[in-house]
């Protein structure tokens, strides 16, 4: 098993954050562009993967009381991740996103899920800004 982990400090008090992360039809939004989730029958979702054309059944679970999203693969059970935010004080936020591949198969490296992941939480931090700034205004 391969674990990756990586956090990002975000200027918005973490029910703002987690809603962001939580919308379903805005995950796009943030994901990893070659990534699209399809909600089937929540929490049964379906991820199509641009590069391998690729559709695979997976789950996505959010838990607002906690402000965590976890999901995984539903057939296999060779990947799984989570998201978690936390109120870190003067209305800011830390997100941490982990994830857990089970296959080395499935592992597509350390630099491209190192890549991915701080590319999603910069699109997640810049989502949460936009929608900040816009209740503000």
């Amino acid at each position: 098993m391969t674990e990756y982990e990586r956090s990002r400090t975000m200027p918005a008090q973490p029910e703002q954050v987690f809603d962001q992360a939580a919308n379903v039809s805005q995950l796009d939004a943030w994901l990893p562009d070659e990534l699209h989730v399809h909600a089937v029958d929540p929490p049964a979702v379906t991820v199509h993967e641009d590069r391998s054309g690729d559709d695979t059944p997976a789950l996505l679970r959010a838990q607002p009381d906690q402000m965590r999203l976890e999901w995984g693969t539903r057939e296999q059970g060779s990947y799984t991740g989570w998201l978690q935010v936390a109120g870190i004080g003067s209305g800011a936020s830390e997100v941490t996103v982990h994830l857990s591949f089970f296959e080395g198969g499935h592992d597509p490296g350390e630099k491209a899920v190192s890549d991915a992941l701080d590319g999603s939480l910069r699109r997640l931090e810049e989502q949460v800004r936009m929608r900040v700034e816009h209740t503000a205004g």
